[in-house]
């Protein structure tokens, strides 16, 4: 029947976003609706205290040698019910069938404590229907909605209408002899009398309250999975391309399309393994992968510690940028120091099967622009320019030189000869360029 119900709601707010969702996203939506179970636990306990501060400083009309008084009696049995309640959500043991009771006892609960007036108050049972606490039957169905499912809604909708339709059929049926019937509306307001027309009116008031919101939960649901689905998406995705490109492509007026740069001084490192593929020449297929994410990884932390970013990886070769997307200061200073720890932690560490690596690096800092390339259905973010080709070609420049780092002049002046052991080489022409650059080598140990 729920399941019927859902489906057709749904189909009033269009098309489902899909029909089979991965694991990954339901665990995120039911994580959501465990932390709104909490929300509902807690706002319910506040109704009770609600409820009984009003109980309590409101005056008795009662006689004083009442026996028993329900309402006290009441509100502790909802008290109790909603601390159980609200320790099981706290654990995340809150199974549908428990909703679905809690959902029930919530309403039964509501109309029993107004049920209870007539005789809290000595007063013909007509007397309750004129409680103004019904109002709080449309806060407990909108409660409903925290959890983003219209079964739940429904429910608690078509027990509050049930439950109300009950309580009228009793106060007409309780005295044969004096159903207590009028059609006169000032009757009705000025003495205990029943207007059917105005008890209709609060239940259909219900159905059209809970309707409605079920329509609203249902298209909201949509847009929660659609948010989930692209969150969840856009999380994994933005392991393929740099953080701050996914933030600059989320916070963009327009949609990110190819040809979008961005035009800024960076220093730019280019490494490459040595001999690298001798060594994957002794590898299986799965060492080679350990091997070289170990080595990613590594590499990797020594330059995001200091603001640069990873650009792209090109076989076992790594592109990096410092200032670029992201402003960076003491760029050209941040990426040499990246570039002295990479070699330290090579020298250091082993990896795969107990290899140890050594790498190229190439420094060298210019105007690049940074922008998407590709097509319109596939992109990927890089860095362009002449200096970052030289930045290729000073890495390649070590296997001539017999060198671990190179880096240009501009490089050095931006941070200051004397910073680090630079020893200058002098004007060298590397390949693919006309213009002959002067080139240092950073001295460290081999």
């Amino acid at each position: 029947m729920w399941a019927q119900l859902t489906k057709y709601l749904t189909s009033l707010t269009g098309k489902p976003v899909r029909a089979k969702l991965p694991q990954r996203v339901l665990d995120t939506i039911r994580a959501q609706q465990e932390d709104s179970e909490i929300l509902v636990g807690w706002l319910q306990l506040g109704a009770v205290f609600v409820f009984g501060l009003l109980y309590t400083v409101a005056p008795k009309t009662f006689s004083e040698d009442v026996a028993f008084e329900p309402v006290p009696w009441v509100l502790l049995v909802y008290f109790i019910f909603t601390v159980i309640r609200l320790g099981l959500a706290h654990q995340r043991r809150m199974p549908h069938w428990l909703i679905y009771l809690s959902v029930v006892a919530d309403m039964v609960l509501l109309l029993g404590l107004i049920w209870s007036f007539h005789l809290q108050y000595e007063q013909p049972a007509s007397f309750y229907l004129k409680a103004p606490t019904l109002l709080y039957v449309f806060i407990f169905i909108a409660l409903r909605a925290l959890h983003f499912e219209v079964r739940f809604i429904a429910l608690s909708g078509i027990v509050a209408a049930i439950g109300w339709s009950l309580m009228v059929l009793y106060v007409i049926t309780i005295d044969p002899n004096d159903p207590m019937i009028t059609r006169n509306y000032v009757e009705y307001m000025t003495s205990n009398s029943v207007l059917l027309g105005a008890e209709f009116d609060k239940i259909i008031s219900i159905i059209m309250v809970t309707l409605i919101l079920s329509v609203a939960i249902a298209r909201a649901r949509q847009l929660l999975i659609r948010s989930v689905v692209e969150s969840s998406a856009a999380h994994e995705l933005a392991r393929f391309v740099p953080d701050q490109v996914v933030r600059q492509v989320a916070n963009a007026e327009e949609l990110a399309a190819p040809g979008q740069g961005q035009v800024s001084d960076a220093t730019i490192l280019f490494i490459d393994i040595e001999q690298f593929t001798t060594i994957g020449e002794t590898l299986t297929p799965q060492q080679l992968i350990t091997t070289l994410n170990e080595y990613f990884a590594a590499v990797a932390e020594s330059i995001e510690t200091r603001g640069g970013v990873i650009n792209q990886f090109q076989g076992d070769a790594i592109l990096a940028s410092f200032n670029l997307p992201e402003a960076t200061t003491d760029h050209a200073l941040k990426g040499v120091e990246a570039a002295l720890e990479i070699h330290q932690t090579l020298a250091d560490r082993r990896f795969g099967d107990d290899l140890q690596l050594k790498a190229r690096i190439g420094v060298n800092s210019g105007q690049v622009v940074g922008g998407l390339v590709g097509t319109g259905k596939r992109l990927s973010y890089t860095v362009h320019g002449d200096d970052v080709n030289l930045a290729a070609r000073l890495e390649q420049l070590n296997k001539q030189e017999g060198t671990r780092i190179l880096v240009s002049e501009t490089t050095v002046d931006l941070i200051g000869a004397d910073r680090f052991p630079f020893r200058r080489i002098g004007e060298v022409t590397v390949r693919g360029k006309h213009k002959s650059a002067v080139v240092y080598a950073l001295d460290v140990a081999y």
